[in-house]
């Protein structure tokens, strides 16, 4: 089963970072309205090592068939809303079965 991954909207909290984050040269290359293509529950290619960690199980169990997670938390039971892991500039993914 195929499964879209759409990045949706970053977050960013600048005040957060500059209180708790080391300066970093590179944080995230991720962009909002990017899309990848999950075949059968398997990690597209250039998808966000630490996003892809937070959406896995998700699109996991999208991809068999399942989904209406937290009893018809989505308006479309076979989709979902994942954020990444960043504290500090959080990506949010749409994950659908398309």
């Amino acid at each position: 089963m195929k499964i879209r991954i759409t990045a949706v909207r970053k977050a960013s909290y600048p005040d957060l970072m500059a209180k708790y984050e080391n300066p970093i040269e590179h944080a995230c290359d991720v962009t909002e309205g990017q899309e990848w293509i999950s075949v059968d529950g398997k990690c597209p290619e250039g998808m966000c090592p630490s996003a892809w960690g937070s959406m896995r199980e998700f699109v996991e169990a999208l991809a068999r068939g399942e989904g209406n997670f937290y009893d018809g938390w989505m308006k479309n039971p076979q989709s979902a809303m994942i954020s990444c892991n960043d504290g500090f500039r959080p990506m949010s993914f749409y994950i659908e079965v398309i």
